[in-house]
């Protein structure tokens, strides 16, 4: 009797064990669909387990980490009633970083906080979470669903991830390797991916209503809804598969938060500098839309979206003819070179050319 005392005054406090249990329930099929087979038992466990016995075929393995979320974008998904994509965004804004040294992703948590838990709705993020991983080519081993009621308003959730991947030293990719001449291949993005969304909704949805959101449309007549939330754009494979091929790719840069200039600079070594042809790649137009609006100009728009470029990769000079062909379904372009910095000690940034030429 007790204990049944203290399980109500718990639900009426706000937080459902049942609604947990049924939850658990509702997201099993799409987690085991992400299994590989290192994946030791099932859901439901205190902690999830990893064989690592595949590393022992490796000459120098490390273990690569990144941790990451979705940013604001969330609060539009919310709002639209969209969320079987934005599960997608967060596989994709931490498997995305850890690639870039040459990783394979091989696992994935997620942390979901809520204000009232719903078993359908933590069900639709969950699948987008699995369809994520699927892609990435890793495994959803665990997570939290956390109900935090009375400090997150009942339709309120905030996510987060963490992946986990693997590379042999003598195969990974990164700074060390690019040298003056290398060549700098974009990668297109989807959108604006998961950055910049507190002004995209500032200057694109916050003075509409619910309905003229849903029926907004941009120039070229497509749904201003459906390209906001078209969820990041996942390069681990086509990535993985380039260096598989053997195809000379010294250093990758994923662009997110802080655009080109903060996220191609963190792929340059002391002395380099990455000089950017604007106007070399194809602008989406919902970015284009907002980037009239914002009436920034082109200094900031590179520091702060995409532009996009989701991707970029630093590669061996005679080389961009292959990595171009490698990536052309996704949107490849030539947008630039590794040149010398003004001096040896400099650190590696990156210039463009001139900014009018951006469009």
């Amino acid at each position: 009797m007790q204990k049944d005392c203290k399980s109500t005054a718990y639900k009426e406090a706000g937080v459902d064990i049942d609604a947990g249990a049924a939850a658990v329930d509702a997201i099993k099929a799409d987690v085991e669909s992400t299994y590989t087979p290192a994946v030791v038992g099932s859901i439901g466990g205190f902690g999830g387990l990893f064989s690592a016995a595949k590393l022992k075929e490796m000459k120098d393995p490390l273990l690569v980490s990144g941790t990451d979320g979705v940013g604001t974008k969330l609060e539009l998904a919310q709002r639209s009633g969209r969320l079987d994509t934005v599960g997608i965004d967060l596989v994709a804004m931490c498997a995305n970083d850890i690639v870039c040294c040459g990783a394979q992703p091989l696992f994935f948590l997620d942390y979901l906080a809520v204000g009232k838990l719903e078993p359908t709705m933590v069900a639709r993020v969950v699948k987008g979470i699995a369809a994520g991983c699927r892609e990435a080519g890793c495994a959803l081993i665990g997570g939290e669903m956390a109900e935090h009621p009375g400090t997150m308003a009942a339709g309120d959730f905030d996510l987060s991830g963490f992946c986990v991947g693997a590379v042999d030293r003598p195969k990974m990719i990164g700074v060390d390797l690019v040298t003056e001449g290398d060549l700098i291949i974009g990668v297109a993005s989807s959108g604006f991916h998961s950055n910049g969304y507190s002004l995209v909704r500032k200057l694109l949805t916050n003075s509409l209503s619910n309905e003229e959101l849903a029926g907004a449309t941009l120039n070229n007549g497509s749904l201003l809804l459906d390209a906001l939330l078209e969820p990041t754009r996942l390069y681990v494979k086509p990535l993985l598969g380039a260096l598989e091929a053997g195809l000379p790719i010294h250093a990758a840069a994923h662009i997110t938060g802080g655009g080109i200039t903060y996220n191609l600079d963190r792929a340059l070594p002391l002395g380099m500098d990455a000089h950017i042809e604007l106007g070399s790649w194809h602008i989406p137009p919902v970015i284009k839309h907002l980037a009239q609006l914002a009436q920034l100009n082109a200094e900031d728009l590179l520091q702060t979206f995409n532009m996009g470029i989701g991707l970029a990769l630093i590669c061996k000079q005679g080389s961009e003819e292959a990595v171009l062909a490698h990536f052309d379904s996704l949107g490849a372009f030539l947008i630039g070179r590794v040149v010398k910095a003004a001096s040896p000690e400099a650190s590696g940034k990156v210039t463009y050319s001139d900014n009018g030429s951006l469009w």
